[in-house]
């Protein structure tokens, strides 16, 4: 069998008693978060832009956008995953070579499930072949150091999610995977020097179009079933030569995947939980900051912190802030927490954090570089203008796989980002709903989702 064919076995085998105990409670975990951060993003401007775009061209009422539209399920997966990701708030999973953000398959499985009106235990299971499927070839097929973006793993994954969703045999799922892992191969540039809104579409854009491709083989189109190890497929083109025996996989990925404490990119976490520790602990403010230094891992350097994908003190747009450790930082000094307000455009411009950003300094360090991505860690050092010096190291923050963030803490991080478009009936309901997931249909969450008020 060739690897796209190893891979669709893996796919129609697995079933929902392959889920642990553990891994069903992190799966309802990051449902209900990454449902809090898409409500959230629903006044986002690339948001709005999508949305008129649907309303614009329409689709058949099958499936459903979060806030009380129904299109085509292609299209509900690029909405509803444009809402997941817009907030850049949702869960990670880290490799050596590659950082993925497992819950944008959401959307598709999502809206595939729907679709066939499945069960929540069939909507579990399709979930957690996307996620096992993302974070394996993240492991062992990095390709962001060869300039393509995450969101290239993210093609098989979806492709295999909506697959198992829909219902589809070897055959067919293995034609989705080959048509999705052939179209879909995106540059990085997505997230280096100037930052865009294209940052937080890319992986929905790659969910509509791999959604797309597995209703395609549905019908029975056929797709490059070499596309792994052929001539010019992604081994040779991209990623280069790998392994993985997709007959001893299981679906435990999901318990290593990390959420964020903080409305920042991932690498930043340690950092941040650093900063606002050391603020409590000494009583100092911003006012009485001389310099910042961050010694941290080089992925995150390189990718936040002013390395080999662009200068980080150059803050305009708020993808340019979220992905600024110095604006991150900054702002954290300044506001006492990192949250979506803390991108307003306003908030961006203003004198305070545009002076203090430029006295924060990161430089990677090899050590810590060793240690990642078993933990994250960091130090930091702030020197005061009183010549007062305070030290803080981290491995880790509330989220990380090592010190894993409860449900209880998700209900509460769900409340604060839903809560400008929900009542508290409707947010209790939504919750309940996930966590009873795998004893109800799939139609019962997503016809809450559009109760939730579109501003």
């Amino acid at each position: 069998m060739t690897h796209a064919e190893q891979l669709a076995a893996f796919v129609v085998r697995i079933s929902y008693d392959d889920l642990s105990e553990m891994v069903r409670q992190q799966l309802k975990i990051r449902i209900l978060d990454a449902l809090g951060c898409a409500i959230g993003a629903l006044d986002g401007e690339p948001v709005r832009f999508i949305r008129m775009q649907t309303e614009d061209f329409g689709g058949t009422n099958l499936c459903s956008m979060i806030g009380g539209w129904q299109t085509s399920p292609d299209r509900t997966a690029f909405y509803n995953g444009a809402l997941v990701r817009y907030l850049d708030f949702n869960d990670s999973y880290l490799a050596k070579g590659e950082t993925c953000h497992p819950s944008d398959n959401l959307s598709a499985v999502l809206a595939a499930a729907e679709y066939a009106n499945r069960s929540g235990r069939e909507f579990l299971t399709a979930l957690a072949v996307a996620y096992q499927v993302h974070c394996r070839l993240s492991d062992e097929a990095p390709v962001r150091a060869r300039g393509f973006d995450h969101t290239t793993q993210g093609a098989y994954a979806v492709a295999a999610g909506v697959s198992k969703a829909l219902g589809l045999d070897r055959i067919k799922t293995t034609n989705a995977i080959a048509m999705s892992g052939t179209a879909f191969n995106a540059l990085r540039v997505t997230r280096t020097g100037t930052l865009s809104h294209w940052k937080g579409l890319a992986y929905p854009n790659t969910a509509l179009g791999s959604t797309h491709a597995a209703f395609l083989a549905m019908r029975g189109i056929t797709g490059p079933p070499e596309v792994f190890e052929g001539n010019k497929g992604f081994m040779e083109a991209i990623a280069g030569q790998f392994k993985i025996d997709w007959s001893h996989e299981n679906l435990e990925r999901v318990t290593q995947t990390i959420l964020k404490r903080y409305n920042a990119e991932i690498h930043s976490q340690s950092a941040i939980e650093g900063i606002l520790e050391l603020k409590r602990e000494h009583g100092f403010t911003a006012a009485d900051i001389e310099q910042v230094e961050i010694e941290i891992f080089e992925v995150a350097y390189n990718i936040i912190g002013g390395g080999e994908e662009g200068d980080k003190t150059v803050v305009r747009t708020k993808e340019d802030a979220d992905h600024s450790l110095p604006y991150i930082i900054a702002v954290a000094l300044l506001d006492g927490h990192v949250m979506p307000e803390q991108y307003s455009p306003e908030r961006i411009r203003r004198d305070d954090v545009q002076a203090l950003l430029r006295k924060i300094l990161v430089r990677p360090f090899d050590a810590y570089s060793r240690r990642f991505p078993e933990e994250m860690p960091c130090r930091i050092v702030v020197s005061l203008s009183n010549k007062k010096v305070f030290i803080k190291e981290k491995r880790d923050y509330e989220g990380f796989h090592t010190n894993p963030m409860h449900w209880e803490t998700v209900v509460q991080k769900f409340e604060r980002l839903s809560q400008p478009y929900t009542d508290a009936s409707l947010r209790l309901k939504i919750i309940d709903t996930v966590a009873e997931i795998d004893a109800i249909r799939v139609e019962h969450l997503t016809r809450l989702l559009t109760r939730v008020h579109v501003p």
